[in-house]
């Protein structure tokens, strides 16, 4: 959300204006929600922050977040390319490479399990209520299509999901879209 203030706002009553408008957002419905998924309002807003650098298709939010909760939910690493990028400060990059995975920083969802320590931006409403509303499925995996429409293509095996990756790598290539 956008708020005005002016400059003459005091950090105290910037804070006390922040609180309130989040004792707004966190409504009991929205805490019940975190509540059944056995997340905190922290680990709702940390989810979603990742949901919404994964895709710009609203459609997408939900069934992505569902992929993340199964693999929290059997311990899986996330592996979540947004989250090395943040670990690397290369927000603009396009492709993430096998050599990124190595960086070490807490925020590597590739080595490990569990959510990073924190959101890797500032999640707006409607992700973080595709993380509280996500869809239920036994999807483990998922890439982005091979048209780079913004919309992914999702799988229960990785030998689908190895399948759709090719296709979205040879599509990059095709493009010459290396980084």
């Amino acid at each position: 959300d956008t708020y005005e203030f002016w400059w003459t706002t005091t950090p105290d009553r910037f804070i006390e204006r922040m609180k309130k408008e989040r004792d707004a957002f966190w409504t009991q419905d929205r805490k019940s929600q975190a509540a059944a998924l056995g997340l905190s309002l922290e680990e709702v807003s940390t989810l979603a922050s990742i949901v919404q650098a994964e895709t710009v298709q609203r459609a997408d939010a939900p069934r992505i977040a569902g992929v993340y909760l199964n693999r929290l939910r059997i311990g899986m690493p996330l592996q979540a390319d947004p989250t090395l990028k943040f670990a690397l400060g290369l927000d603009s990059i396009s492709r993430v490479l096998d050599r990124d995975k190595e960086v070490v920083s807490p925020y590597n969802t590739y080595s490990h399990i569990g959510l990073p320590p924190g959101p890797i931006n500032m999640p707006e409403a409607r992700s973080i209520d595709a993380v509280l509303r996500a869809e239920k499925h036994d999807f483990l995996y998922f890439c982005a299509r091979a048209d780079l429409s913004g919309y992914s293509d999702f799988s229960k095996s990785y030998d689908q999901h190895l399948v759709y990756a090719r296709r979205y790598q040879r599509a990059l290539n095709e493009r010459g879209i290396q980084r």
